[in-house]
């Protein structure tokens, strides 16, 4: 699982130091396009007056979904905690190393889909898409647990 959130990281963070060496303009017109923003903010722009508090909250998200990744025991939810940690990793990353310094640096978005306002990154594929993922991997097993409990007269398979 280390593994995956390394590479989600290393991932979000090549892709963003492609988008500002290349610095997009961000006039696209078609469906998918490139444009660099930077995000002092949360996502959609939230609390972008408070870095420091964004930054802090950054870091209680990344450490709550390396706690769960590691007390996790069903492999798809793992798998999906650790690409929200490698997201939040490469977020929180931003906010540490970037202008204008340590905890008030702003997050490189570069993602901008028609009809949806909020430029984005990797980071925040990742940790939606994780998020959303983990979620349905805990709640399927909890109904496949449910399914295989014993009912009076009956016998479980294996």
């Amino acid at each position: 699982m280390i593994g995956i959130a390394v590479l989600v990281l290393a991932a979000d963070q090549a892709s963003k130091a492609l988008a500002v060496a290349a610095a997009p303009s961000g006039s696209g017109g078609g469906l998918l396009w490139a444009g660099l923003v930077r995000n002092p903010g949360a996502s959609f722009g939230i609390g972008a007056g408070y870095p420091v508090l964004i930054t802090v909250v950054a870091a209680a998200v990344l450490a709550a979904a390396v706690t769960w990744l590691a007390r996790t025991r069903r492999p798809g939810a793992a798998l999906c905690l650790a690409a929200v940690a490698g997201g939040a990793a490469g977020n929180l990353a931003d906010r540490l190393l970037r202008a204008p310094g340590p905890g008030r640096g702003a997050v490189v978005d570069w993602i901008h889909v028609a009809g949806y306002r909020p430029a984005f990154n990797l980071a925040d594929v990742a940790i939606r898409a994780g998020a959303a993922g983990a979620l349905l991997a805990m709640l399927a097993a909890d109904r496949w647990k449910t399914r295989r409990t014993a009912t009076p007269g009956r016998r479980l398979p294996g």
